[in-house]
């Protein structure tokens, strides 16, 4: 049963009262946010690409997360949000020139300075390691302190000289309250691309449809819908009047090429014709192809023509 030996036990080692609630450390959390990518949890390199909540990427990480979207990683749902390359932006930093990184702690026995950033505020100069509110211009990708932005107020980057507006603007790695703000702004901003595009699929449907109906009413639209009386009256004068032979036809018949007779037209007869008789003994109608009863075969034996 215990307590062999003279152990005398201790009254928190029998009576279990509540567990004690963890705090996280919060330059550990800073650390971990700043530094960090959100997906692979590795450490931040170029290029760093920022999503529409505020969270910081590696951007070969979210590649690799759309191209292989497995349920088994227990990281995708910080991810789960992002849907193509184009819901990140990538970003445009400035390197603090204080930090030196992994340079001088060659040997391993140098103190990290976990408060110094390795980016700064471009206008401010502010470090970038969560102690100060940052965000980033969707339109550009530009990051600033808040500070900066609102001292200096403008509608045109501080930076790279692009118009932006307050939308543009996304707070990275915000309170739960910014982060709730930019969900809703997200869905808004989604749900209009959705309906934009439904409004341009019927709009190219009917300028694809439009073209086929013009050509279909081309035709009749050249037909003349004048009185009946006129009408007729055409007919009779078209009678009486038949048309002139064209230009086009005088010439075939002029040049020696035989063409179609109209359809009214006699039949030319070749042995009236003033062609040479060596081109009119090529025809049966010639006097040299007529054959005397006596020479002409029994139609039973064979041809006239076949000897």
């Amino acid at each position: 049963m215990g307590c062999d030996g003279g152990t005398i036990p201790k009254r928190h080692e029998l009576v279990k009262g509540p567990k004690k609630v963890e705090k996280v450390d919060k330059d550990a959390e800073l650390v971990a946010q700043w530094n960090y990518c959100a997906l692979s949890q590795e450490i931040l390199r170029r290029p760093i690409v920022a999503c529409e909540l505020g969270r910081l990427y590696n951007k070969d990480a979210v590649i690799e997360f759309l191209l292989d979207k497995s349920s088994g990683k227990a990281l995708g749902k910080a991810a789960a949000h992002i849907k193509s390359i184009k819901n990140v932006t990538e970003l445009r930093l400035s390197d603090n020139p204080a930090w030196e990184g992994d340079k001088g702690n060659t040997k391993g026995d140098k103190h990290d300075d976990l408060q110094r950033a390795r980016f700064i505020c471009p206008v401010v100069g502010l470090e970038m390691n969560g102690r100060h509110r940052f965000c980033f211009l969707r339109c550009c990708g530009c990051v600033f302190s808040e500070r900066a932005l609102k001292e200096i107020k403008a509608e045109v980057c501080h930076t790279c000289g692009a118009a932006f507006q307050e939308d543009d603007v996304t707070v990275l790695n915000g309170t739960k309250e910014d982060v709730e703000m930019l969900k809703s702004r997200m869905e808004e901003r989604r749900l209009r691309a959705r309906l934009g595009k439904k409004v341009k699929k019927p709009k190219a449907a009917e300028s694809v449809s439009k073209p086929d109906v013009s050509e279909e009413s081309a035709g009749p639209s050249k037909i003349k819908v004048g009185k009946p009386e006129e009408t007729s009256l055409d007919s009779r004068e078209k009678k009486i009047n038949p048309a002139p032979k064209s230009a086009a036809a005088a010439n075939a018949s002029s040049s020696g090429k035989a063409g179609k007779p109209p359809c009214g037209a006699p039949k030319r007869s070749i042995a009236a014709s003033e062609e040479s008789e060596a081109y009119k003994s090529l025809f049966t109608s010639h006097s040299s192809a007529k054959r005397p009863k006596e020479e002409s075969a029994h139609w039973v034996t064979h041809t006239s023509y076949c000897f």
